[in-house]
């Protein structure tokens, strides 16, 4: 499956992404404005630079500017999408079906609302997306998921419902099980369970979830 890494604006420690892009080696890497930033303090140039670069120091889009094999997307600022947004598209459209998507979170939440709806654009087009920080993984589920426990990312795994309801959710190999559930919205029922057998099984029959494996 090809891949593809992409580094937003937010937060993005240098040393954990650098980290994760060895332990997820992708296909394609896209920088997406001020997320240049991060390619500049690690040493990598990326292959796709997206964005209206209104946010990045000029001292580093200069720096990339002038580095040859980078192709360049430029966006007006008027527009009606995000920049990442734009990147995650230009991912799917190359034919990537799994995103790792860093730099997503951070002080801005609006931005972080934005780019966890971005991860239905990954639901609608058949692509996988992560979102990525140094505390949290999180995807979106239209589908079951199977979680092992050496692989867990963190040591919590919390159910949050976008959809107004999801049916049957059922969770076995957890602290707290559930057996043919209905999560509603407006409700913390799904915050904050634990993996305690070797592996977790979370299915459900109808909606749509946001999996979140969170650490302290």
């Amino acid at each position: 499956m090809k891949q593809a890494v992409i580094v937003s604006g937010g937060r993005a420690d240098t040393e954990f992404c650098k980290d994760y892009m060895r332990r997820h080696p992708a296909d394609v890497a896209i920088a997406v404005d001020s997320g240049l930033c991060f390619f500049k303090e690690a040493g990598i140039l990326p292959d796709i630079a997206v964005g209206d670069f209104d946010s990045v120091d000029q001292e580093t889009l200069s720096f990339f500017e002038a580095q040859p094999g980078i192709f360049w997307i430029r966006l007006i600022p008027e527009k009606d999408d995000t920049d990442t947004e734009a990147a995650v598209r230009r991912a799917i459209a190359d034919g990537c079906g799994r995103i790792h998507l860093l730099g997503g979170t951070g002080s801005r939440l609006d931005h972080v609302l934005g780019n966890i709806q971005l991860l239905g654009i990954g639901l609608k087009e058949g692509a996988e997306i992560l979102l990525v920080d140094q505390k949290n993984r999180i995807r979106m589920l239209n589908r079951g998921l199977t979680l092992l426990k050496e692989e867990q990312f963190g040591s919590f795994v919390s159910l949050i419902p976008f959809t107004p309801k999801v049916t049957g959710v059922t969770l076995t190999g957890m602290k707290y099980p559930l057996t043919e559930y209905t999560l509603e919205c407006f409700c913390s029922i799904g915050v904050s369970n634990e993996i305690v057998e070797e592996e977790a099984r979370i299915s459900f029959r109808e909606g749509i979830l946001l999996a979140l494996e969170t650490r302290d």
